[in-house]
Parts: C-alpha cells; structure tokens; sequence
C-alpha cells in the first residue's frame, strides 16, 4: 500500500536542497552524503543503497512515488541497506564518480541513478529507473534489493566479480515461472526474424500475393531505431522502393491500391483503400526523413494529391475507398494498350514512355499494360548498393515525363471512373488525419496540417453526440454508437494535432474519447478492449479479437495513446492502463505462438519502453518543441510548457519550469531523465544519446 507519508521524517529534513526536501517525509531512512552516513554504512556492514536525482527530474519522481513512499518497499531499503540521497545539481562531483561508475558497468546512463555500493562507498553494480513491480523484463525493485544484499551478505569476498551472476538472477526474477515476458530482447529476436521472412529480391514477405503490410514495415524500422543497425531500415526502403515503383502504385493519379496478386508488385488488386495509404504514407516520411530518396517525398506528396482530388468529400472528411472495378471489369480504369498511349502522345513522346513504363505491343499482363517502373530498378541484389543506386539514379526529361503522365491522366479522367464509396468512417480517417500531421511535419507540408484539420473538425463535430463518436457517415446519417476502433483512432489523430500544434482542445477530444472508451468498451479481466459498446444492444456477443488486421488493432492503437497521454498530462493512471493492456495480451499471445498477429501491439510496446518525452520550456518554447517535431514520430512525444499556467497543477513538469534556465527542453527516454538541453539545435543530439 502506497502512502504520502506525512508521519515519517527522515535525515533529509535539514537539507537545503528542493530536491531533498522532496524526500524528507519518506518512509525511507534517507540520508545526506556525508561522514555520518558512510560512517553507520562502516560500523553495520552494510552495502549502500545511492539514489541520485533532481528536482525537474520526470522519472525521479515517478520512482519515488511508486517506491520510497511505499511502507513496503521502504521496509526493505530500511533493513539491507543504509540509503542515501542526492541531488546531482548540489553535488555533480558525486554524480559524476557513480555515472562513470555506472557506464563502466556497461549500463545505460540517466537519472535517476541507483547505484549499490560497498561500506566503503565503492561502485558494485547499478541502474536507473526500477519499476515497482516486474514487468517488460525488468525486474520489480525489491527483488533487486534482496538479490544485491544477498550477494553481500552471503559472497562479500566475491562481490565486484558477481556483476554477471548478478544480472542472470535477476533475469530469472523478471520473467516469473509459467509467464512469458515480453521486453526489448524479445522485440529484437522477434524483429530479426521478420526480417528473415522478406524477399531479399523484391521486397515484402516472400511468395505472392504480396500485401503492404505497413505493421511489420513499422516493427523492423522500429528495430533499426532500437540496435542502430542499418539492415532493418534497409529492408523496409528496400520493400517501399518495390511499390513505389511498381503496378500497385498508381504512376498517373498517385495512391496505392490494395495489394500485388504477383511476387513483384506488378498486378495490383486495383481497388484503393484509406487505411493502406495513410499507413503508408507515414512510412515514405520516415524514410525520406533517414535517407534524402526523392522517390519517397515524390510518392508521399503524389498519394496526397490523390487524396485531395478524388477522396476528399465536400464535408472536408475522406472517402473510404475506390472500387476496382469499372464497366464490370476489374482494373479497367487503370490500363492501357501501346494504341491507346501513341494515340494520346503521339509516336516520339509514346516510344520513349513506353520505354519508360513498360508498355508493350502486346501487353505486360494478360494482354493489358500496367505502368510499372520496375524494369528500370537496378539489378544489385546487396540492399545497401540496391538502395544506394536508387538514390543516385537520375530520372532524365523528368519535366517533360511529368507533362506526359499529366496527359494521359486527363484522358483517364474521361473514362467511366470505378465506384467510390463515399461514406465516412471514423477509424479510417482518424488514421490518415494522423498520418497527414506526422508525414507533413516531416515533409515541411503545411496544407496537409490544414486538410487534417478540416477532416478532424468534421468527425468532431457531426460524427459526435457528447463524448460519444459514431462510426460512419453519409447523407447526412451518422451511425451510432460508434466501435473501440473509431475511438483509439479518433483519439490518435487528436493527439498528433496537439502534439503538432499545442491547442488544448485537441487533447480535451483525446481525453473525452479515451474516457468514453475506458467507460463503455473496457475488458475489466484482460485490460483491453471491446470493439463494441457496453450498449450496443443488437449483437449476440460482444467481438474481442486483439489482432491486427490490414489495419492496426484498435487495442493496440489505444496502447500507443496511453502512453501519449500519460506524458501530456503527467497522470500516471495512464501508464498503468497501457502497462496492463499490453503486457496482459502480449503474455497471453506469446503462449499461443500468436505474436506476430499482434504486431501493432509491439509496436506500442516499443514506445512505452524508449520513447522521448521532450517538454519545451520557457519563453521560446515553441521554437524548442519545432526542433522536437522534426524527430522521427515513432518515438517521441512532444509538450510544450512555456509556463506553469500552460500545465495541470499536479503535473511533474511543474518542477522542469522552476528549474529551467530561461529556455530549455527536457528529455526522459526509457524511465531516463538527461540534463536540460538549452539549445534547440542540440536536442536531436540529446535524444540520439539517450536512446543508445
């Protein structure tokens, strides 16, 4: 049970230190670094337990709520060990000693710094943050405790060469007897071999048909960001590169369509879908943003040409999807034979386009042509020298090919177009009005912020009873109540707004709609999700399937979003959501060989285990949090706090704000906090270190 523990006083009471003072009502017998308490760690024998800190410190906080002023947890500190406190701003002599320490040791630096040391203040072995209770494969901090006192009680002479048995024990200890864990070393082993499971050739999972599976495109790059190893990221250009310029690209009106019945992207399965080209046009801003390939910024700002033009209803939302059919016959909107190009080109410009785009006399399928550039993809079958060559190449006459590809699409226009179905769905638009934020931060795109806004302002506001969203729209007829998915993606594009504008009233959609969620699709047993409300009266049963689809689980959309919300607004309650939600389906699924249908779940995972909280401070503040917003979006989490009014009263960045100087950014990564970064230019740099 945990406690403020007001009745407790401890050493730390006549400290000067904000920091100290903090901890001077804990449970825990805290004492200032000093003679006195190296003294008693001498005259008992006992190791020494430092924690060092500061007072604008997140996850400083974090642990002393959970931990040091729990009776529990303080009972155990109190028995083993003679505990120390210190602020690492009064003391950065002590800090600097014990982070060395801690390097050393090879571990990951930060604070806050637990470090375990001999009577003799001698380093033995440390970290940073330890949760509470095991979890991710972390260990539960009382198990560190009695494991580190054992050792010295029962093998004191051996102690400084025990780091390694030390570490397996405590492995042991986080992941428990008859449950499977789920942590960053599981994610990598899993992430290699989805690796192994794409076509070194043309991209994708081998064999056909080939769909675009943007989860697992997500999962390896997020595994690229992870080990920094550069072969993860290569395979998902690799396979990007392959439909980029492939038959599933549509070379004229831009979009992608469904799916590749071939191995090689050639033949798509030509309906287009929203979902797919909002989870792939983040994809082509996260890799034009790591490799500078023009072909994927091309691609991105063509699919939202697409987007605008024939998606785009007049209420400012989008369409869901486009028919392949037209004239009872799949694809015939989008083909072409060499008559019909030298016809509208004339014979010069038509030889050199079919050359071009591989139209043939007789067709490249089935008698038909499908523009592709894949016979103009380099031969290399080394993904680095593949990719390098892509990059590289020159693309000659590409003005006068533009004017080219603009002719035949006004022809195309003229044909009798496949059906659109024009309804509006919230779960699919909540997807690309996120994907719209994210990949036009990254491209420099203002107006895609502003059609992102104009959709949002749509849902928000005909598509809403409440707090409640519906699922669909059309003439004018809301469909109601709306499912988990609507609102976990709702929700997701709320909080890319906020995050990319800093108006408060997006965040106040995203915590209505995650209040609304909690309140009527709740699994109370598991953690998770419903897809359907508590008053949806007219199902048998209510679904409750975790597994992704060709969009991500709405459970594991709404993983993600606790998270996020858990930093914006600095309610722990959050986190907790999103620690029980995940680690409750992922242990499940793991027994059931079932992983990598939960993909998007991992994905989730990864975020709550390494993403950077960044909080900009101060009075440039904005500039601040626009050098946080060009970061990669996997993996960060952007606040803007330019003073204390602009934050809940209770929120832990409160104290980043006391101790700002002037302006600052404030970064934690994985339960880590750094210094106050003071320069914009030099928060990439700080994340980048963090994250290693």
């Amino acid at each position: 049970m945990s406690t403020s523990a007001t009745a407790h006083t401890n050493r730390l009471a006549g400290a000067t230190s904000p920091y100290l003072l903090q901890h001077a009502h804990n449970p825990v017998d805290w004492q200032p670094w000093g003679p006195d308490a190296l003294e008693e760690a001498r005259a008992k024998n006992k190791p020494i337990l430092l924690s060092v800190g500061y007072a604008a410190c997140h996850w400083c906080h974090v642990m002393a709520h959970e931990s040091f002023e729990d009776e529990a947890t303080a009972a155990v500190m109190n028995e083993l060990f003679v505990n120390i406190k210190v602020d690492r701003e009064e003391r950065p002599d002590i800090d600097q000693i014990y982070m060395t320490a801690l390097h050393l040791l090879g571990e990951q630096g930060g604070w806050p710094l637990t470090m375990f040391l001999t009577p003799r203040a001698e380093p033995v072995w440390g970290g940073t943050y330890f949760p509470k209770e095991a979890r991710f494969g972390r260990p539960a901090f009382t198990d560190v405790l009695r494991e580190v006192a054992r050792l010295f009680r029962e093998e004191p002479e051996k102690i400084e060469r025990n780091c390694a048995a030390l570490l397996t024990r405590l492995a042991e200890k986080a992941r428990p007897i008859g449950k499977i864990t789920i942590g960053l070393r599981e994610l990598d082993a899993a992430a290699i071999e989805v690796g192994n499971m794409f076509d070194p050739v043309h991209g994708g999972l081998r064999g056909a048909p080939k769909f675009p599976q943007p989860g697992l495109l997500e999962f390896l790059w997020r595994a690229g960001l992870r080990s920094g190893d550069g072969r993860f990221f290569q395979t998902v250009e690799h396979t990007l590169v392959h439909m980029c310029e492939g038959g599933i690209y549509d070379h004229l009106g831009g979009g992608f369509s469904r799916y590749s019945v071939d191995e090689r992207w050639l033949v798509p399965h030509f309906e287009k879908m929203l979902y797919d080209n909002a989870q792939l046009l983040e994809l082509l801003a996260l890799a034009w943003q790591r490799s500078g390939n023009e072909l994927f910024a091309q691609r991105a700002r063509e699919t939202v040409g697409w987007l605008a033009r024939e998606m785009t209803t007049e209420v400012g939302a989008f369409a869901a999807s486009l028919d392949a059919d037209s004239e009872g016959e799949e694809g015939k909107f989008y083909v072409w034979s060499l008559k019909e190009i030298e016809d509208a080109l004339g014979a010069e410009d038509a030889a050199d386009f079919a050359a071009q785009y591989d139209v043939r006399p007789g067709g490249n399928f089935e008698g038909h042509n499908i523009l592709n550039y894949l016979n103009d993809l380099p031969r290399s079958t080394d993904q680095a020298s593949f990719l390098a060559e892509v990059a590289s190449r020159s693309k000659e006459n590409a003005t006068r090919f533009s004017m080219l590809r603009g002719k035949l699409l006004a022809i195309r226009d003229k044909r009798i177009r496949p059906g659109l179905d024009d309804k509006i769905l919230a779960d699919w638009n909540g997807l690309m009005i996120a994907a719209l934020v994210r990949a036009g931060l990254i491209l420099d795109e203002p107006t895609w912020l502003a059609m992102a806004r104009r959709a949002f302002a749509f849902i928000a506001g005909a598509m809403t009873q409440g707090d409640r969203l519906g699922h669909s729209w059309r003439t004018r007829k809301p469909l109601f109540p709306g499912l988990a998915s609507d609102f976990a993606a709702m929700s997701r594009a709320a909080l890319a707004l906020h995050e990319a504008t800093g108006e408060g009233a997006f965040l106040e959609h995203a915590l209505a709609w995650q209040g609304a969620l909690d309140a009527h699709y709740a699994d109370l047993e598991t953690g998770g999700y419903y897809l359907t409300a508590d008053d949806a009266g007219d199902l048998l049963l209510r679904p409750h399937s975790t597994a992704d689809d060709a969009t991500p689980n709405h459970n594991a959309v709404a993983a993600q979003n606790l998270v996020r919300l858990a930093a914006v607004t600095g309610e722990h309650a959050f986190r907790d959501r999103a620690d029980r939600l995940i680690d409750g389906i992922l242990s499940a699924q793991a027994q059931a060989r079932g992983l990598f249908g939960h993909v998007a779940l991992l994905n989730a995972l990864d975020l709550r285990l390494r993403a950077a909280e960044i909080v900009a401070t101060g009075p440039e503040a904005e500039r601040f949090a626009q050098a946080a917003l060009k970061l990669s979006y996997l993996d960060r989490i952007v606040l803007r706090a330019p003073s204390a009014a602009d934050l809940p009263p209770s929120h832990p960045a409160q104290e980043k704000l006391k101790a700002a100087p002037g302006s600052a950014a404030f970064i934690c990564v994985g339960e880590r906090c750094s210094l106050p970064v003071t320069k914009a230019d030099k928060i990439a740099e700080a994340v980048a270190g963090m994250q290693r």
